[in-house]
């Protein structure tokens, strides 16, 4: 019988394209080089989650099993609710805290996310249907693909079967790659470090069950956590 880890590894071995993932990345990286006024534009920000959508399509003409390979077979929905709700509750409950009362207590402003897209926000749109919407589309880009597909290009690399499976750059360029998302940073400013503590626990979640549903369902329910405490908080 095939273990789970070498069924794995099989199937990234046998997957096609997965460079794919280097180009937003690459736009990524890019964007801190263009000038300030270039970066304040909106649509520039948003360049490398585009591109990692045309990037996601490429490749998912290329391959088979895509969804399962994304880590949203069928069969993960159930434990993902499950393992989902409980780790968003807990990492909601964390950074609910941090942005509270850590980021004041430092000197940090906090009620500039009034201002952002989502403050403005009416809350019956937000919660929970527009968090659900950004939820499922960020864990499909940065977890489901990007991480996924990282790790799939890392594993050809190493000849160490343990670095094959916990494929340790690809997982810390993902949640790098999410921490310095354009639009993340000049929405959330000093906040978006907080990114790259989830970035790191999604990641490893994703690596270790393959099941994107539990990143999907943790990500919606924190957020929905944060933002009825922190507007309740700051108005």
């Amino acid at each position: 019988m095939v273990s789970e880890p070498d069924r794995l590894a099989h199937t990234q071995a046998a997957e096609r394209g997965f460079a794919l993932a280097l180009l937003p990345l690459a736009a990524t990286v890019g964007y801190y080089f263009l000038p300030v006024s270039l970066q304040a534009r909106t649509l520039v920000q948003f360049i490398p989650q585009i591109l990692a959508y045309l990037a996601l399509f490429l490749w998912a003409s290329r391959n088979q099993a895509v969804w399962s390979r994304l880590g949203l077979g069928r069969a993960n929905f159930h434990n993902g609710l499950r393992w989902g709700i409980t780790t968003g509750l807990l990492l909601g409950s964390l950074n609910t805290f941090a942005i509270l009362s850590i980021y004041p207590a430092l000197g940090y402003d906090i009620t500039f996310l009034k201002q952002t897209p989502h403050g403005r926000l009416p809350v019956l749109l937000m919660v929970p249907w527009i968090t659900c919407f950004i939820a499922l589309f960020v864990e499909l880009n940065f977890r489901g693909f990007l991480l996924g597909r990282f790790a799939a290009l890392e594993a050809s690399l190493w000849t160490s079967r343990l670095c094959r499976h916990l494929t340790p750059v690809a997982l810390v360029t993902s949640a790098l790659a999410f921490t310095f998302d354009p639009f993340m940073m000049n929405t959330f400013r000093h906040l978006h470090w907080i990114a790259l503590w989830d970035g790191l626990i999604w990641g490893v979640i994703r690596l270790r069950t393959g099941n994107l549903s539990i990143t999907i369902v943790a990500h919606a329910v924190e957020v929905m956590m944060m933002y009825l405490a922190v507007r309740a908080a700051i108005g």
